[in-house]
């Protein structure tokens, strides 16, 4: 027969080992997720769709010396194409130049290659 000193020892193990292992699980999932994270920004979306022509906007004087208007371009949302709406950007440093959004043919498909400043 047990006793109750022994009971509530063996109930302590079981109650620590239990959250050993949980801890243990949050720890590895939160890995997880932290090495999927570059996998998920580096993937591209192929759409079998081609996108269509750019929609020419008409801009004024920027609202600023040395800013630089940056084109709208087409996203893909999953469903369809949306446009989206150019803007004026200040360079992040003298010299930059931006270079648009633009949509490639690979894979049988379009992959949209993001603008960025060179």
């Amino acid at each position: 027969m047990i006793n109750r000193q022994e009971k509530a020892f063996r109930f302590r193990q079981i109650e620590t080992t239990e959250v050993k292992n949980s801890v243990k699980k949050t720890f590895l999932a939160g890995l997880l997720a932290l090495c999927l994270t570059p996998a998920v920004a580096m993937a591209q979306i192929i759409v079998r769709i081609a996108p269509p022509a750019p929609i020419v906007e008409v801009h004024e004087h920027p609202p600023h010396p040395g800013w630089v208007w940056v084109d709208g371009y087409h996203r893909w949302d999953g469903h369809r194409y949306v446009w989206v709406k150019g803007y004026w950007a200040h360079p992040p440093h003298p010299g930059a130049v931006w270079v648009p959004h633009r949509w490639e043919q690979r894979n049988g498909g379009w992959v949209l290659i993001q603008g960025h400043w060179r």
